[in-house]
């Protein structure tokens, strides 16, 4: 970028700030996964005329534009890894409307996802989606990966809860998609395939979400295994019974431990794994089926059934589930945090994989997450000033890839491709289903600017977590 292109933009943005200062553009370097990557210039954006502007001067310039929401991202989504504009969203949080007769909201890209939950609980509604980071993370960024959550298991991911969408195009454009109706079959659904493009087809400036009115009880339940292989099988029992539990978190036994080091909180660091169950809905139906999910544990090797009793009782058992995240760094200072998902009925054969993948390359592997939809996360705890290990930890990473695509599951169930996992989006889909991917690229962003170097591998690239 020249000086003129930022003259130009500083004509542009009138309700946001341009930001050239070297310590400014270091601030936008990273996000929560790795490598660091210095921007040209950020814009802190709050008006779709300015994004349609610049959008329009960065196509005719061919400047690379990155959008951005807090930065929590986990596979380096909004990384400006060619340089260019950063086009931080994050201060935009002007509109957060609830309608609760149409049961729908309507948001600012920067909104924190939390906040919409909030906002909707006051109509005795509820904006389902609940990533771990909901409450530092904005719906703009969820949109663009297309986060999930514990809850995903009953009620789905962002993309089921997007009706409508304000966007700017590559060419700096105005469209809309979608609209307020639940019902919308005209034409192809734009909605769908802009929501989880990682900022790839354009910039998000507003979302119509689809809200659900709140169940009006829910239990939870702590199920203790001694073998890590049972729990699985446990999830699939359960699933198959004709409940559908509105979460199903699994720890296995080195989070259990972290846990319980980190933060006390009485749990059996002598299990394999324990799996946190929460049932919503009728005070009377969800008791029953507590009594049966209880049953089938103990069926197939549960150690103990512990059922909470009260609301604070409940709310002690899923802080154990939080804490996991923080207490695990404590043991090394570097996370490397996957998300592969597998079929439910493969569950139990993914534990068994990677137990063999964390002794064969000698990793500290720890696993945790929403197993009720397959969605595990093995997390690799190592230091990244070790380049020894760090080796180790890459081909680890890599065999836990192609361990879930064997047993017909995905790179990614919600944290997205970004350019950490690109260089294996062809072991997934295959070269033509890559390539036609790449047509839908080519025909929304001629002239590849938005959000360039992701979920797209560039010749030669591979997994690298090393500072080289």
């Amino acid at each position: 970028m020249t000086s003129k292109h930022v003259a130009e933009l500083k004509s542009i943005v009138r309700t946001g700030k341009v930001l050239t200062d070297e310590s400014d553009r270091f601030s936008y370097s990273y996000d929560g996964s790795f490598g660091s990557y210095l921007p040209d210039a950020v814009v802190q954006a709050r008006s779709t005329e300015e994004v349609s502007n610049i959008m329009k001067l960065a196509n005719r310039e061919h400047i690379p534009v990155y959008p951005r929401g807090q930065s929590t991202s986990l596979s380096g989504g909004p990384l400006p890894v060619k340089g260019g504009i950063v086009l931080d969203c994050s201060q935009w949080n002007t509109k957060l409307e609830i309608y609760p007769d149409d049961l729908i909201a309507v948001v600012s890209p920067g909104v924190l996802t939390a906040k919409i939950n909030e906002a909707a609980s006051q109509f005795g509604l509820m904006y389902p989606p609940d990533p771990s980071s909901s409450h530092v993370s904005t719906i703009g960024g969820n949109l663009a990966e297309n986060s999930g959550g514990p809850r995903g298991l009953k009620y789905g991911v962002t993309k089921d809860y997007v009706i409508g969408l304000e966007l700017v195009t590559p060419e700096g454009h105005i469209i809309r998609t979608g609209g307020k109706t639940i019902k919308n079959v005209t034409g192809y659904d734009l909605t769908k395939l802009v929501v989880g493009s990682e900022g790839t087809l354009g910039v998000i400036t507003e979302a119509t979400l689809k809200l659900l009115p709140k169940p009006k009880a829910a239990r939870t339940a702590m199920v203790v295994f001694s073998d890590l292989v049972h729990s699985g099988r446990a999830i699939s029992k359960v699933l198959t019974s004709g409940i559908l539990p509105s979460k199903m978190e699994l720890m296995d036994q080195s989070s259990i431990r972290a846990v319980e080091d980190y933060q006390p909180l009485g749990l059996p660091t002598d299990a394999e794994a324990i799996i946190l169950i929460e049932l919503d809905g009728h005070p009377l139906a969800i008791k029953d089926e507590m009594n049966t999910v209880s049953t089938i544990c103990w069926e197939v090797g549960a150690r103990e059934v512990k059922v909470a009793k009260t609301e604070s009782e409940a709310a002690k058992l899923w802080q154990a589930r939080k804490l996991v995240s923080p207490a695990i760094v404590r043991i090394k200072p570097t996370k490397v945090s996957e998300d592969a998902t597998v079929p439910r009925s493969k569950i139990p054969e993914m534990f068994e994989r990677l137990k063999k993948i964390r002794d064969q390359y000698k990793v500290d592997l720890v696993v945790f997450g929403h197993a009720g939809d397959g969605n595990l996360h093995p997390n690799i705890i190592c230091d990244k000033r070790d380049t020894e290990e760090m080796i180790r930890v890459e081909k680890a990473v890599e065999e836990i890839f192609k361990t879930a695509i064997e047993l017909g599951g995905t790179l990614s169930g919600e944290h997205g491709i970004g350019n950490m996992k690109a260089p294996f989006m062809e072991m997934e889909l295959g070269s033509i289903g890559l390539e036609m991917m790449k047509r839908m690229k080519d025909a929304w962003d001629p002239n590849h600017i938005m959000n360039p170097g992701k979920i797209f591998a560039e010749p030669g690239q591979k997994l690298v977590l090393r500072d080289e």
